[in-house]
């Protein structure tokens, strides 16, 4: 099926079809504003509506961005007063900001909690103990003693955190030195946010935030490593999501930020074959298992295509179907037809 009929379009704009965002902007011949698809403004009648690809369009044309669903912002972007507590939490760990610390900045703890439910999985306070706990763990991990690594993170009873370390990472904190985790963070893209996991050797997920069986991956990747998934900061995410900038924006073709993809020997023969593939340029799955010397192996590529873990990085979405169609991929197929365009068009 053409996802871009003015038809699919318009239905998709009706319906707020959250599967549309990023692939067309709605603009409004009669009051001058274009909108992302999920807007949820009154809908106008269809021979009043312009679609455009992009917002660069849009404005191209006279049109004015909306200010209720703000198509010029990422996709599930975080509001500023949150973006700015998260730095704050990042710039130091120890900070406890209870319900009437959000009051007293005109927060309504409410707002923040499901927030953070939504985008993160768990509460806001849930979300600085973990902070903490990884600041705590990788002061350990360095040689600082536990006492020290303790009131440093912002504990004030060492009791606690020796109870709140080993209900984390399963040892206690003298025995932490020996644990493995795994940074996690959320990153936004034009086509909404993804998670972004790493280790001191590399990124090691990178995935949308609305893909299907994430919380299986996540398990089964912990598993692999023996680690612990924990929300906290690594120096590779700045990189990463540089990086991905770079890539939306037409700039970056290869991907430089250092990656860590446990998996069997074949599984890794298929993900390094990926990388090989040039931007803006596909292949089948049966080119694919030729590429890697086994013609015969084309199903088990697929398969281990469905396992990769890092998203755009690893380039999976620049396999399509012997028949030209696209087909398999975990973060929806017009996710996998919108980064195919963005490549061929930035190769001209």
């Amino acid at each position: 099926m053409d996802l871009f009929t003015d038809d699919v379009m318009y239905k998709a704009l009706v319906e707020k079809d959250s599967s549309f965002e990023g692939l067309f902007f709605a603009a409004v011949k009669t009051t001058g504003i274009f909108c992302r698809p999920t807007c949820r403004a009154r809908k106008p009648k269809k021979k009043n509506v312009q679609f455009f690809r992009s917002a660069k369009d849009s404005l191209a044309h006279g049109y004015r961005p909306c200010k209720i669903c703000r198509p010029l912002e990422y996709p599930d972007t975080t509001p500023g007063y949150i973006s700015e507590i998260l730095e704050e939490i990042s710039g130091d760990p120890s900070i406890r900001l209870k319900e009437q610390d959000l009051r007293d900045r005109g927060i309504e703890p409410n707002t923040i909690r499901r927030w953070f439910r939504k985008h993160h999985g768990m509460t806001f306070h849930a979300y600085q103990r973990m902070i903490r706990i990884n600041t705590a763990f990788k002061k350990i991990r360095n040689g600082e003693r536990v006492t020290t690594a303790a009131i440093e993170s912002g504990y004030e009873s060492l009791s606690g955190f020796q109870d709140s370390f080993k209900s984390v990472f399963g040892v206690s904190p003298s025995d932490g030195r020996e644990k493995l985790v795994m940074d996690l963070t959320r990153l936004e893209t034009p086509l909404g946010p993804m998670f972004a996991a790493a280790t001191a050797e590399g990124i090691c997920l990178l995935e949308f935030t609305d893909r299907k069986m994430l919380e299986t991956g996540f398990k089964d990747l912990s598993k692999r490593l023996n680690a612990t998934i924990v929300q906290g900061e690594n120096e590779l995410f700045d990189q990463l999501n540089e990086e991905l900038k770079e890539y939306f924006e037409g700039i970056r073709k290869e991907f430089t930020v250092p990656i860590f993809t446990p998996g069997t020997s074949f599984q890794q023969q298929v993900w390094h074959q990926l990388r090989d593939i040039p931007y803006g340029e596909t292949v089948s799955y049966k080119e694919q298992a030729a590429a890697i010397g086994k013609p015969e192996a084309v199903r088990a590529v697929a398969n281990a295509n469905g396992m990769n873990r890092i998203a755009i990085v690893i380039p999976c979405h620049r396999v399509i179907g012997a028949d030209g169609q696209l087909t398999g991929y975990g973060g929806g197929l017009w996710r996998k037809k919108y980064l195919l365009d963005l490549e061929r068009k930035s190769r001209l």
